[in-house]
């Protein structure tokens, strides 16, 4: 039995120490992964981006042969890992074979989750899947799981289910990727593809679609198919997929399957999205229903389905089948509040997520009804998770604010645009006015370090408020201040 590696650090002064440097390696790292996992997640994370921007970087990647420059080769590597789907070049001509696999893997790891591939693989390899490699999976599923101890509030996906989890994981992303890819091949064997052609294409728009990643294979991008209701609806409906989270998906299998009761994160994350989803389509159809450039130049018919279509992609989707950047200054606001939402919790979408929305509405309605607790689907949420998604929203809107005043004095541009850019680069989205083509190098950094902390900064922030959360043996007198 090998010695448990705290105590050998223990006695290290009386025992020589006798293992392998690989074995020493792997021991500080399995320790080190063990004691702050979200510092773990971070750190792969950002190796991963690092490697991928070397693979992109090399001549094999673009495909006239030309080493692509470190900025777009750094750009697009976080908007593959980060799953945003913001570009700086052109992802249907400027990458070689060799580099669209390269992030087509890189944009399938950054929606699946580190933590959660690296638990896959794990799994794999040694055929079980011990107490902290549960753990460390689970951090992908609820943040707050990111520190040592229980957690206050109770899990869509409890600790013991994990390894069903990581099940669902593999096969929902398999399975859900190659039904959309099947349903895309046959409209794009229509549009005059080769058969080959079709089948790479396909599957780039479903994995492109499920992750919620956005990037587009194809030179003319989604204009082609800017009314096709096949088409369309396929986009639409791999993006919803993937902006619910893997947890919602594998609730839903688990009450189809045992009739059990949906937990509460499932419920309020499909009824949030739903929601938004609906209040989205209605405005951007009333606000560009005459403006002849987006809505106003296609068909009274088909004006409904582009707004609903457009409505889906803010969730975190990133395709357009208008030109985004003629669009009207009110329709930029409310998109961008929609983007600034995002999707479900643990899910391959952005944004502060759409029950960090639920639950704020909740201590709202529940202050004015003058409620002491929180109440929804005869359930309580604790007082914790509303602390925890006031400081998501605040983190999230310092991040925005910062990189919005940043880029603003890099390009003169106006401020609906850089806006509107910026929170789609914080909420992994995709959608852009065109302005992310045009920035100078300075502003492609400053929006690469937007993306990477809207993807990890969230989670890093629960983590850090959970790690701090300890137990008070006193009560400091009452005081209240004057609010609102």
């Amino acid at each position: 039995m090998r010695a448990n590696p705290a105590k050998r650090r223990r006695g290290a002064g009386r025992f020589p120490d006798t293992r392998s440097r690989p074995a020493r390696i792997r021991d500080a790292f399995d320790d080190f992964a063990r004691r702050s996992p979200s510092r773990f997640a971070i750190l792969i994370f950002t190796g991963l981006i690092l490697a991928l921007t070397a693979i992109l970087a090399t001549p094999w990647a673009a495909r006239d042969g030309q080493a692509t420059p470190i900025v777009d080769a750094l750009f697009t590597a976080v908007s593959a890992i980060c799953v945003t789907g913001l570009v700086v070049v052109d992802m249907a001509t400027h990458w070689s074979t060799f580099g669209n696999v390269a992030i087509l893997i890189g944009l399938q790891v950054g929606g699946i989750g580190v933590l959660t591939l690296a638990s896959i693989l794990g799994l794999v390899v040694s055929r079980r899947l011990g107490l902290r490699a549960r753990l460390i999976a689970a951090s992908d599923t609820n943040a707050s799981r990111l520190h040592a101890g229980p957690v206050a509030e109770s899990q869509a996906v409890r600790l013991g289910e994990i390894g069903g989890l990581l099940a669902t994981v593999a096969l929902s992303t398999l399975i859900i990727e190659l039904i959309l890819m099947l349903s895309l091949v046959p409209r794009l064997l229509a549009h005059g593809l080769d058969p080959w052609s079709a089948t790479w294409k396909g599957f780039y728009f479903a994995a492109s679609a499920f992750t919620n990643t956005g990037f587009v294979p194809t030179v003319d991008g989604v204009e082609p198919f800017a009314t096709d209701p096949w088409f369309l609806t396929t986009i639409a409906f791999g993006v919803f997929l993937g902006s619910l989270g893997f947890p919602v998906i594998f609730a839903v299998l688990r009450t189809v399957r045992f009739r059990v009761r949906l937990p509460i994160h499932a419920k309020l994350t499909l009824v949030t999205t739903i929601a938004l989803v609906i209040l989205g389509s209605v405005a951007i159809l009333v606000l560009e229903w005459s403006n002849p450039a987006t809505l106003g130049g296609q068909d009274a018919a088909a004006r409904p389905m582009t707004a609903t279509f457009l409505s889906f992609m803010t969730r975190s989707g990133g395709f357009a089948n208008v030109d985004v950047g003629a669009m009207d200054g009110a329709s930029y606001l409310v998109m961008d509040m929609l983007m600034f939402v995002g999707g479900g919790s643990a899910s391959t979408a952005g944004g502060i997520k759409v029950t960090t929305l639920a639950v704020l509405f909740l201590a709202a309605y529940a202050e004015a009804k003058g409620d002491t607790d929180m109440q929804v689907f005869d359930r309580r949420i604790p007082n914790d998770v509303l602390r925890l998604s006031v400081s998501v929203v605040l983190w999230g809107a310092t991040i925005v604010a910062a990189a919005s005043i940043v880029i603003l004095r890099i390009t003169d541009e106006p401020l609906d645009r850089v806006l509107f850019d910026v929170i789609s680069a914080f909420a992994t989205c995709g959608l852009s006015t065109g302005l992310t083509e045009t920035l100078p190098d300075a502003g492609k950094y400053v929006l690469a370090a937007t993306m990477w902390a809207g993807r990890v900064g969230t989670v890093t922030l629960a983590a850090a408020l959970a790690a701090s959360q300890r137990r008070q043996l006193f009560t400091r007198a009452e005081e209240r201040p004057i609010v609102g």
